[in-house]
């Protein structure tokens, strides 16, 4: 068995935990998770971290960078800002042109690009007082959903072929693309939704090196030694690894996030001591 990440190519239908589902039968292993969940109408990269080891350091990898491929759709928009929500045509207003390329990739990089305040879609998974809420979205109470700062570093006109439009997206984690859809459309009087998306990249990772879940074999899971190879190292004797699986401290200098290793497996996630030494904040 390897413990490690899968780079799995999710289509357009399954949920994510439909996904871990599969390879979990096809592999076989029941420890499996994943880095973040893609909507069940989206597709492309989902990373999975499999075996137990794999599932206790995915802590490290939060908030990473994505890349998108998006379809959006002018003249008409929805509730839930994609194809699945109650969609409402919205004419364009007598006189009313579409901007050329040009103008508009200035349009995506003067309102869409950067530090941006954005809400979130009312049917999303974010909690308010504790409830989903797209859960009181679907119970038709109302959903007030601040605005909040998310990071786009890229957002690239790529067709345009009226009413659907593609772009490019790189941006931060949290960043909803349905919502950039939606504002999109209401920045050029026109409304949009998004009709289509694909994920093409997590932080280092890329969508063309994924395989499809239910052909996914051992073969295929990247090891802890290549996905943790950017996080700092050291290696522990037999009788430091003791005492970290102890809770005990290790004299040894480290800085935050250090992984300890023993027999090539990572054996837990340390953390400077105010004394020097080396606490293992995570045994794995």
């Amino acid at each position: 068995m390897r413990h490690g990440f899968l780079l799995v190519n999710k289509p357009t239908g399954p949920t994510s935990h439909d996904i871990v589902a599969i390879v979990r039968r096809v592999l076989p292993e029941m420890h499996i998770g994943h880095l973040g969940t893609l909507d069940p109408a989206a597709e492309g990269l989902l990373v999975l971290a499999v075996g137990a080891k794999a599932l206790k350091v995915v802590e490290l990898f939060k908030g990473l960078p994505k890349a998108y491929e998006a379809e959006v759709h002018l003249g008409a928009v929805s509730t839930t800002y994609d194809r699945e929500g109650m969609i409402t045509e919205t004419p364009a207003k007598p006189g009313w042109e579409m901007p050329e390329p040009a103008a508009v990739q200035r349009l995506l990089n003067e309102k869409f690009t950067g530090k941006i305040a954005q809400v979130p879609p009312a049917a999303s998974a974010i909690k308010i007082g504790g409830e989903r809420a797209y859960r009181k979205m679907r119970q038709g109470r109302a959903v007030d959903l601040p605005p909040r700062d998310v990071t786009i570093t890229e957002c690239t006109l790529v067709t345009y072929t009226h009413p659907d439009v593609r772009l490019f997206v790189r941006c931060g984690s949290g960043t909803y693309i349905r919502s950039l859809a939606h504002d999109f459309g209401a920045a050029l009087r026109i409304g949009a939704y998004l009709s289509g998306l694909r994920r093409t990249e997590v932080g280092e990772w890329k969508l063309q090196n994924a395989v499809a879940p239910e052909r996914a074999r051992w073969t295929d899971v990247l090891p802890l030694k290549e996905v943790l190879k950017s996080f700092p190292g050291i290696i522990v004797s037999v009788q430091e690894a003791k005492d970290l699986s102890f809770g005990k401290n290790i004299a040894r200098e480290v800085v935050s996030n250090t992984v300890a290793w023993h027999e090539d497996l990572p054996i837990a996630i340390l953390e400077p001591t105010e004394d020097g030494k080396a606490h293992g904040r995570k045994v794995l």
